[in-house]
């Protein structure tokens, strides 16, 4: 299987384009993501009446990047000691590098891919609105691709992530639900304005717009680097 993650990895990294090396430069860092995070947020607060109900939504959103990224980067990593490719004594030499980019020296999982694909799922469950899951899935699935175009992850760290992300999405929606004693996903809403979990579509689409201009954003700045 290693032959097989290094093979996959030289297919999906680096090129000879300097717009695709500003391109996921720009992309995957997190910086660049604050408006997409501040319009989840305006989605949360415009959607909930209680305060109480605002801070515990963010507090798993918070416990999604703690247990999927966080624990990760300290405990995981340091115990499986799987060098990034661009640190690989076998495969480091072929490793296209960005920028002199090559991060830390452990790989096994990527952080990028387990934290965003958590805050997608969660917020799939919590939203439920086709355009917004769609976006964030896109989102996290770009962030995925950075990371195998810089060449600091292989293709299974980038798998597991995903795996790890999604898991960890669904469980802390499920302790939110619990927890909150949420019933409106039972409740019925014929209003075509709101979604299953009585979000309102409009401001949902907020999110949408917000990676929209983000993405483009990225591009204008790749065509100058």
């Amino acid at each position: 299987m290693p032959d097989l993650d290094h093979s996959l990895l030289l297919l999906f990294n680096g090129s000879t384009s300097l717009f695709l090396d500003g391109l996921a430069t720009s992309l995957t860092t997190a910086t660049t993501w604050i408006p997409l995070y501040i319009s989840l947020l305006y989605v949360v607060v415009k959607n909930n009446d209680r305060m109480a109900q605002i801070v515990l939504i963010l507090a798993a959103a918070g416990l999604c990047v703690l247990l999927s990224g966080t624990l990760n980067d300290i405990f995981v990593k340091p115990a499986v000691m799987r060098p990034r490719p661009t640190h690989d004594a076998m495969i480091g030499y072929m490793v296209d590098v960005v920028d002199g980019y090559r991060g830390g020296p452990y790989g096994f999982f990527s952080s990028h891919a387990a934290n965003t694909m958590s805050i997608a799922v969660f917020f799939c469950w919590l939203v439920r609105c086709r355009e917004l899951s769609v976006t964030l899935v896109v989102w996290s699935l770009v962030n995925c691709w950075t990371r195998l175009y810089l060449g600091v992850h292989f293709p299974g760290d980038v798998a597991v992530g995903i795996v790890c992300g999604a898991v960890v999405g669904t469980l802390v929606w499920g302790l939110l639900y619990g927890l909150s004693q949420i019933k409106v996903a039972h409740r019925i809403f014929t209003d075509s304005k709101y979604t299953r979990t009585g979000y309102l579509r409009r401001d949902a689409d907020v999110v949408v717009v917000t990676m929209t201009l983000t993405v483009a954003w990225c591009m204008a700045r790749a065509c100058m680097y």
